[in-house]
Parts: C-alpha cells; sequence; structure tokens
C-alpha cells in the first residue's frame, strides 16, 4: 500500500514518545515527575465549569453550530477592546480548535503547492509541519540568543522574501519564551507589506509575561490589519487545554478565506466550547492574573533549584516554558532527555524537535508545583554529578 511522501518522512512526535514511556515507568511504580507537555495543571475558574455544568443539560448544545453566536462574537470583540484597546469588527472573526489546529489548515487558504512560509527556528512543530501538509516550502530563520531570539528581517534573502506567501511571527514564543516590542511588530507590518506577504502572529501566550506588563497583540500595530491574522487562544490563559478553543482574528479577506475553506471540513465548535469562551471572556479575568503569577513563582523556584543544585540556568522571560542549554558536553538533548527520564525520573522535551536550530536546548513546562518543581531540580542536579 502506498503512504504518502509527507507521512513517511513524519517523526511520531517526541512527547507522544515520552509520555508512553512515562506510562511504562509509572506502572512499575516509579515517580515521575513530567514537565513535557504544556497543558495547565491548575483548574479552570468555577464560574467556568459552572457556566458549562449548566449548559451540558440542554440537548440543543450536542447539535452541530455551524457558525459562531452573537454572543461569542462580541466577547472577543469586546475583550479585544478592553484588553488590547484594540477594534476589531464581526467579519475579522472565526472560531477554531486550538491554535494549533488553526496552523494545520490556515496555509491551505494562503499557500499554493511550492510556495514559501518563512519562520523562525526553533518554533513550535506545526509551523513547519502546517505548510508542509499545504504543500509549501518552509524557509527557516535561525531565532539566536543574541538577537533576542527575535526574527533578523535583514537576514531574509530579498529573492526569499519577493517569493513568500506567509511569514509566521510568535511572541511570546514556544519554546523560547522570548518576547517582542512594539517596534519588533511595527517592522513586521513593514516587512510584510513591502513584500505583499501575509502575517500569521501567534499569541498564545501574551497573558503569560513573567516581569512587567502583560503582552499585547499584533493587531494592535497600524496596518497590521491590512496584511496579517493572529492565533489568540484560552488553553493556557484560563486553563482549558482540553477544550480546544481558539480564534482567528484580523485581516477580513484571510479570514473569508479561511472560514469558506472551513466550511468543507468543519461544522463549527461545540456550544459547550462557545459556552466556555463567553463566560471566560466576559466574567471574572481573576484567574488570568492568577495563573501569571503562579507561574512567575514556578519559574523563579525551579531556576533557583536548579542553580542552587549545580545548574545555573537563564530566567525564561515569558509562557509557561523554560529554555536552557543542555547542561552536558558531547550530548545531544533528545540523549539528555531520554537518560534524564529513566535515571532521574523527570521529563523534559529535547529542543531538537523544534527544529534543528533548536539542538543544544532543552524545553521543561512549568506544569507542577513549585515544591515538585524543585524535587525535579534536586534530582537533575543528582543525575549531573554521576
Amino acid at each position: 500500500m502506498y503512504i504518502s511522501k509527507l507521512a513517511s518522512a513524519s517523526r511520531t512526535n517526541i512527547l507522544q514518545v515520552l509520555e508512553e514511556r512515562r506510562v511504562q515507568l509509572v506502572s512499575q511504580g516509579k515517580d515521575i515527575i513530567n514537565l513535557s507537555v504544556g497543558t495547565p495543571d491548575r483548574p479552570p475558574a468555577p464560574h467556568v465549569m459552572q457556566a458549562i455544568a449548566e449548559a451540558s443539560k440542554n440537548p440543543e448544545n450536542y447539535k452541530y453550530t455551524l457558525t459562531d453566536p452573537q454572543a461569542l462574537t462580541d466577547a472577543v470583540r469586546n475583550w479585544y477592546k478592553n484588553r488590547y484597546n484594540t477594534d476589531i469588527e464581526k467579519d475579522e472573526i472565526l472560531s477554531i480548535y486550538g491554535s494549533q489546529e488553526g496552523f494545520a489548515h490556515i496555509f491551505h487558504a494562503l499557500c499554493d503547492i511550492g510556495d514559501i512560509v518563512i519562520t523562525g527556528s526553533p518554533g513550535y512543530p506545526v509551523f513547519f509541519y502546517g505548510p508542509r501538509m499545504a504543500g509549501a516550502d518552509v524557509y527557516r530563520i535561525p531565532l539566536l540568543p543574541e538577537n533576542g531570539y527575535l526574527i533578523d528581517f535583514d537576514s531574509i534573502p530579498q529573492e526569499i522574501a519577493k517569493k513568500a506567501r506567509v511569514i509566521i511571527a510568535s511572541y511570546p514564543s514556544n519554546p523560547l519564551g522570548a518576547i517582542a516590542s512594539e517596534d519588533f511588530y511595527v517592522r513586521l507590518v513593514f516587512f510584510a507589506k513591502k513584500y505583499g506577504i501575509a502575517v500569521i502572529h501567534d499569541n498564545a501566550y501574551s497573558e503569560l509575561v513573567h516581569d512587567g506588563q502583560p503582552g499585547g497583540s499584533f493587531l494592535s500595530i497600524p496596518g497590521a490589519k491590512d496584511i496579517g491574522i493572529e492565533f489568540n487562544s484560552l488553553s493556557k490563559s484560563y486553563n482549558l487545554t482540553g477544550l480546544r478553543i481558539s480564534f482567528a482574528i484580523g485581516n477580513r479577506q484571510i479570514i473569508e478565506a479561511f472560514r469558506k475553506l472551513r466550511t468543507n471540513i468543519d461544522y463549527g465548535l461545540c456550544a459547550l466550547d462557545h459556552t466556555a469562551a463567553v463566560a471566560s471572556l466576559t466574567g471574572p479575568q481573576d484567574i488570568v492574573k492568577q495563573n501569571r503569577e503562579a507561574y512567575r513563582q514556578r519559574r523563579d523556584a525551579f531556576c533557583a533549584a536548579l542553580s542552587a543544585n549545580g545548574w545555573k540556568t537563564p530566567m525564561t522571560p515569558a509562557s509557561m516554558f523554560t529554555w536552557f542549554p543542555v547542561p552536558v558536553k558531547g550530548v545531544t538533548s533528545e540523549q539528555f532527555c531520554i537518560d534524564l527520564l529513566e535515571k532521574a525520573g523527570v521529563i523534559c522535551v529535547p529542543g531538537s524537535s523544534f527544529g534543528a536550530e533548536g539542538e543544544g536546548y532543552l524545553r521543561f513546562a512549568l506544569t507542577q508545583t513549585p515544591e515538585r518543581l524543585e524535587e525535579a531540580a534536586r534530582r537533575i542536579g543528582e543525575y549531573l554529578k554521576n
């Protein structure tokens, strides 16, 4: 039987590999501290769970929705106005099943086979995989620590820029936790307009900036909606990863093309998702502040504990992740992760899974209590001594 070149060339996601091994070790009675997958361990807000519980009793909420209800559209528009001081129109919003799903499908609306998508590396894997699914080619820009992990527009060859259809930006970023200034977004808009490129900005972590003010929106930059959209997710800000609720927001031409394409593959989010989103965006916002403070405390505790156990680590400025250099010379990031799991009972993610430029680095998710993170640091310290 013929298997496509894309599937044949694909590896099983390293998170799946690590999870299968974790299950095996736990079944053997081992205590494993899982710092791999970025799914919050904190619960959703009580008022959101209550709203979902009530909505689940209505049989009508188990049918296809087909379109976004007015209450949802209004909630997103008001949230963007209040949070980012940015005006969004009704036809500039489309709900999707999480930003990862959005990145998996958006390129079918923006690219033809052989077109070029520009993205930074290291980056979230779907930034590379999504374009390939649509038959596009990916041009990777190395994101360097000396440049704050920002895209260096001057390093993009002019022949690439002229051929490109899309450029992806993601700040605060996963896995790097890097943040971008308003000046960066101004330059991004200028670059995209100069070459007629569409921008897709991933804004999943704007609420999780640890030091200083929370992040902003790419769409707040003058001219941004002329050439781009951003994905904004409720997964991490409101602890709703399992419900898969995100929004594509921005340029109405892109949104309409994406909406039209999706009518052929999707019948809309579940009404329970709509309920959760409206309750989250219109209700008390305490949980967002609480999450931000919790992840900051966890980052501080983890880095301090690692330093006390012999591994000097930088302070990742944003997101629910930390991004550190591999502390052992001559060992690949994947081999270090496997050894750490087997010998110390701690799971992290190899930087190489985020692109070749991520080799030599590790991502740890801050999805455990400060006490468990300190225990993880103690185990890592013992591992590094041996």
